[in-house]
């Protein structure tokens, strides 16, 4: 048994299809501290199951990673569907949830743009725009 197994079982009892959570609640799940490379480089939450034995933990509970931002410590754990779990997936989803109706390239590009302060984005970009 891996010491990241409590992280299968949370995720295998929950009942959403999308599991926010901070990095401190995973380390609070597990009872271990991540090791320093899943604070400091993206990659160690890529859904490789050849990545580290944590991700094929959560791969086995039947969920992928998503929406990991290094800066606040936070992703979202997302249900996905195996041929093995269609049980699962046919639940219906909790009242107020995305459920599966999302594309799957929703959310990729999230936390990639920063807009700065006093940007108004309902001002053209040209200022002649429009003008005859």
């Amino acid at each position: 048994m891996s010491k990241y197994e409590a992280l299968g079982r949370f995720l295998r009892d929950q009942r959403m299809n999308e599991i926010p959570m901070t990095f401190a609640d995973i380390e609070r799940i597990t009872g271990t501290k991540l090791p320093p490379s899943a604070r400091k480089h993206r990659p160690w939450w890529s859904n490789n199951p050849r990545n580290s034995v944590m991700t094929q933990v959560w791969l086995d509970a039947g969920f992928q990673t998503e929406q990991v931002n290094m800066d606040s410590g936070k992703l979202v754990f997302r249900r996905v569907v195996k041929a093995g779990r269609r049980a699962a997936a046919q639940r219906p989803a909790p009242q107020g949830s995305a459920g599966d109706n999302r594309h799957p390239l929703f959310g990729a590009m999230k936390g990639l743009m920063r807009i700065a302060p006093g940007t108004d984005l309902t001002q053209p970009a040209d200022p002649e725009w429009g003008k005859d």
